[in-house]
């Protein structure tokens, strides 16, 4: 199993690391910075790179398809030839250091806790979510109307109180005493471990969430909702903006 580091101090954007395994999937490493794609939120990207200074640029992060437990850090395609006598020196047994992308993790962190607010002003179960850099999207079960403007002044608001957040673990059985936790329709949490990861915003959310997360809602910085869809009858969609990136698109 790959040890996830990002699990426990979502700002840690660096580590060395022994690779363990290569192959059509991608690189696997003992050890890893890198979040991979899952519960909604997108995999980090960056790079890899050898003690002599070499470079392998990562497209992408996600959880092996055949390997329980391991993490695939997926390579960026370019050049076949180039690739593949680049490729020849990131072979199992070598260390490397691995350097999470800073900018996509921060926007992927602060989406992520945005989407949290979020759930604390709907109170409705959730039946879609996408984190990535550029936006952030929930899908709420419900049939009444949402509004734009209502939204984001209520995660605004969550914004400024300044609400800590934070993780930690429970055990399963006090996950199945609490089944209100689980907010999700779509993703459960992952069982079989003994214990289960929750997010805390004090005073404001506590739900199951393995994702990476800002310390402080006020580091959430200013998010806006930027579009409200009726999906179908039992569902609304929620997307939110950065409004430094929606108040550049505006000029």
């Amino acid at each position: 199993m790959t040890e996830e580091l990002f699990r426990e101090d979502a700002t840690l954007l660096e580590c060395t690391a022994r690779i363990v395994a290569v192959d059509a999937a991608g690189i696997e490493l003992d050890r890893t910075v890198f979040y991979p794609l899952g519960g909604g939120q997108a995999g980090d990207a960056g790079r890899l790179v050898l003690g002599d200074g070499t470079v392998l640029a990562i497209a992408d992060t996600r959880k092996h398809p055949e390997r329980a437990g391991a993490i695939a850090h997926v390579p960026v395609a370019g050049d076949a030839h180039a690739d593949a006598a680049l490729r020849a020196r990131f072979v199992p047994g070598a260390v490397v250091t691995g350097i999470a992308d800073a900018a996509r993790r921060r926007a992927h962190m602060r989406f992520h806790t945005a989407t949290h607010l979020l759930c604390a002003l709907v109170p409705h179960a959730v039946n879609g979510c996408s984190i990535t850099a550029g936006y952030a999207r929930l899908d709420f079960h419900m049939n009444e109307p949402l509004d734009k403007e209502a939204l984001t002044a209520g995660i605004a608001r969550l914004v400024a109180e300044a609400h800590p957040v934070r993780h930690r673990w429970i055990g399963e059985d006090e996950l199945d005493a609490n089944p209100g936790l689980v907010r999700s329709m779509s993703v459960q949490p992952p069982r079989g471990l003994g214990r289960v990861r929750v997010l805390e915003i004090e005073g404001v959310d506590l739900q199951p969430c393995g994702g990476t997360h800002v310390a402080n809602t006020r580091d959430v910085g200013a998010v806006v909702v930027t579009k409200i869809e009726k999906k179908s009858a039992m569902t609304r969609r929620v997307v939110l903006g950065f409004a430094e990136a929606e108040a550049d698109a505006a000029r």
